[in-house]
Order: C-alpha cells, then sequence, then structure tokens
C-alpha cells in the first residue's frame, strides 16, 4: 500500500524520531509513506481562512496526493489538524476554493477530495489494529500508557472526525494492539498550554502539570502523545513521568526501535 506522506518542518527537526520510527513502522506493516516532492510548511502558524495563501502549501499537498491517486497521510498532530480544515474549506466554501485555485494558477483545479488521514487513522483504518496485534514481536507488557490527544487531533470535531471528541478510544486501542495497558484519565484530551507557553508560561506550566499529574494519580508509568509541540510543553513542565512519540513505542513493540536509532 502506498500513500502520500506530509511530514511537516518539526519533524525535519525537533521532532526527527516522531517522522523516522513512523516511516520504519510503516514498513514492517506494509505501507511506503511517499514524501510528497517540495512540499513546504503547512501554514500552521497562520489561521484565518481570509488569507488563503498561507493555505497554499497544504493545498499543494492535498493537490499532489490527488494527482497520485493516494490518500494524504501526516503524523504531527498540528500539521494534520491544519491540512484536514484546509481540505474541508476546499469542498465546502466555494469563495475560498475559487480564490485558492486562481492564486495556484494550475491547469486542473483542486476540489477537495482528497482522502486525509493522520498517521493514526492509517494505523487503524488501512493497516487495521489486527494486523498491528499480530506483527508485535516484543509485547509491551506491564506498561501502564497514558494516551494524550491535546486539542488538535480531535477539534473541532464536525471537521477532524477521527473519534469521539469527549471519549476518544483510537489511541488506547493502539496501545492495547501493542499489548500494554491504557490508562484512562480525565486530562487526555484537555489543553497543554503549548500556544501560549511563550506569552503566559505560568498558565503553560499550570496546565501541563495537571495533565501528567491527572495521569500519574491513575497509574500511569508514560505519556505518548503525537504532537511535537505538546511534549515540548509536557516535558519542559514536568520531569516526574516519561513522555514519548507514539512511533517510538510501536517501533519498540514491532522489534524495530534499536536498528531505526542506529539508521
Amino acid at each position: 500500500m502506498k500513500v502520500s506522506y506530509f511530514p511537516g518542518c518539526t519533524l525535519k527537526n525537533k521532532a526527527r524520531d516522531l517522522d523516522l520510527y513512523a516511516r520504519r513502522c510503516a514498513e514492517v506493516l506494509g505501507v511506503t509513506l511517499e514524501e510528497i516532492e517540495n512540499w513546504q510548511c503547512c501554514g500552521g502558524v497562520f489561521t484565518s481562512k481570509d488569507e488563503p495563501v498561507s493555505k497554499l502549501s497544504s493545498v499543494r499537498a492535498l493537490k499532489w496526493a490527488k494527482e497520485n491517486e493516494q490518500p494524504l497521510v501526516s503524523v504531527c498532530s498540528a500539521c494534520h489538524n491544519v491540512l484536514k480544515q484546509t481540505n474541508y474549506l476546499m469542498q465546502t466554501d466555494d469563495g475560498f476554493c475559487t480564490k485558492v485555485n486562481r492564486y495556484m494558477a494550475e491547469p486542473t483545479a483542486y476540489d477537495g477530495s482528497t482522502q486525509v488521514y493522520h498517521y493514526l487513522e492509517m494505523l487503524r483504518d488501512l493497516v487495521g489494529f489486527d494486523k498491528i496485534r499480530e506483527a508485535i514481536v516484543n509485547p509491551l507488557k506491564g506498561k501502564k500508557i497514558a494516551a494524550y490527544y491535546g486539542c488538535l487531533l480531535l477539534r473541532p470535531s464536525n471537521i477532524m472526525q477521527m473519534d469521539d471528541a469527549e471519549n476518544p478510544t483510537i489511541f488506547e486501542e493502539l496501545i492495547k494492539a501493542m499489548g500494554a495497558e491504557p490508562v484512562a484519565y480525565s486530562m487526555r484530551n484537555e489543553c497543554c498550554g503549548g500556544y501560549v507557553t511563550m506569552e503566559n508560561p505560568e498558565f503553560a506550566k499550570r496546565k501541563s502539570l495537571e495533565i501528567t499529574k491527572n495521569a500519574q494519580a491513575q497509574g500511569a508509568d508514560l505519556i505518548v502523545t503525537a504532537c511535537p509541540l505538546c511534549k515540548y510543553n509536557l516535558e519542559k513542565n514536568t520531569d516526574s513521568i516519561p513522555v514519548v512519540y507514539f512511533t517510538e513505542l510501536l517501533a519498540e513493540a514491532l522489534g524495530v526501535k534499536e536498528e531505526t536509532e542506529s539508521a
């Protein structure tokens, strides 16, 4: 199976592990991540739909996937959110769609028809948790893992449609497929304060500590996330519990973590 892959800026520097483990795990599971040619920043620093130019890089990625007749997969929570919301605008907002296609000035217009998946959705919907369970060679038995969703994977729920925004299960199902025990805790889909870390570090620290303490209170040994900013913020504000990318745990369970680190 081949899919178009959008790594995003952070996965090429501060979050290289998230990218490397994602690629290696995909190979083991029979998925080829074909990195989009000449991709650029998704435009995540710009949030207004009134600035269509800021969304052109996302539309180019979506269009590239369509032309290659592949779904588009990303693993960074922020990039996925931008790609999914941009695609939704191309589907539902005629004015926005017209402006974007005029800016792009390409022979064929883009209409929002690419299927957009987060890596977690790819594992669930395209690979299947049963297949992952069969591929596990190093079950993570005895580990109690708290999944941290954060804001961007689930909201806005009418657009993201990955899972129930209030009671998601996709992360927990993956944890169980890897042989570990998922830990239920109330703060798993609350904001960590990452986007105000520079402006209001005390607020971000308080939000992060609420999350990590809540997970620990329910018996978690570690926290897993898909968001580089969330990982940074949670680690910065606590040293009492490890915070790792879910792809690293998957690589460990699939038995390819060490060879990925040495590559």
